[in-house]
């Protein structure tokens, strides 16, 4: 069987930075093995899996890391939805809806970028049980929780950019990761970071859910309802953000990197 798959670069319109995603439209159906194991042969921190639906406009969804099936993937499903227009699987097609695990993602054009609409992720301010003053030698502001997550904001974007993590405490210390955030100093209203070794991913480039759980941290600090974050990982990528009631807006571009066929 031959699998066609691209990788596609999200969150940014250059090549080789953003954030790379493996994106498989199916028109057979693979097993869970299957997938998960194209996923570790990609080596990318998601790769994607569309198949139609019987429903006009209708598609599943899934996202896989080298090492697990996750419940949401902000990049990767960003970077279905541009394979998807390019390659003809959405011609017609004003909005793309995706059933997934996290149940229903919509995906649209909007002002020159695609725009997905994802659920709010709850936060809450808590002190991590290890981690309640420093983070790796860098002074922690404030922490909140998330499910299977944390999120520590850092005195400044400097100190999010120059943090030296130790990946091993962070696995031993987290169960999906840590998120570090600070307020932007220029261009953009919030920098990030996330880390997930337990997901087999140290550092993500940019990390399309997280910014579902930083939008509602930096509204519950600021009021404000529309940011433009940036992920500062060494690819790094832009994100324009928005609140609404208990949805997130998520804009980013796309490029494509490569096209190819899998045999499996």
């Amino acid at each position: 069987m031959q699998i066609p798959i691209a990788v596609i670069d999200a969150f940014t319109d250059k090549a080789f930075s953003g954030n790379p995603a493996a994106v498989c439209l199916l028109y057979d159906t693979l097993t869970d093995e299957q997938m998960q194991a194209i996923a570790m042969e990609m080596n990318l921190s998601e790769t994607a899996f569309v198949k139609g639906m019987e429903e006009q406009g209708v598609f599943s969804l899934r996202w896989f890391t080298p090492a697990v099936e996750i419940d949401l993937c902000g990049h990767a499903t960003l970077a279905s939805a541009f394979w998807m227009i390019q390659s003809g699987w959405a011609d017609g097609l004003d909005l793309i809806r995706f059933q997934t695990r996290s149940g229903e993602l919509r995906v649209k054009s909007a002002a020159g970028r695609l725009e997905m609409d994802f659920p709010l992720i709850p936060t809450f301010t808590d002190t991590h049980p290890h981690f309640s003053e420093e983070l790796f030698g860098s002074k922690i502001l404030q922490a909140a929780k998330l499910e299977r997550n944390w999120i520590f904001e850092l005195e400044s974007e400097k100190a999010v950019r120059e943090l030296q993590p130790d990946f091993p405490e962070v696995a031993k210390h987290s169960d999906l990761g840590f998120i570090v955030t600070a307020k932007g100093d220029g261009d953009y209203d919030i920098v990030s970071r996330f880390f997930g070794p337990n997901v087999g991913i140290n550092e993500d480039p940019v990390t399309g859910f997280a910014h579902c759980a930083l939008v509602d941290y930096w509204n519950q600090k600021t009021g404000k309802t529309q940011f433009k974050a940036f992920q500062a990982s060494q690819r790094g990528g832009e994100l324009w953000l928005e609140k609404h009631d208990d949805r997130v807006m998520i804009s980013g571009k796309a490029v494509k990197v490569l096209v190819g066929t899998m045999d499996i």
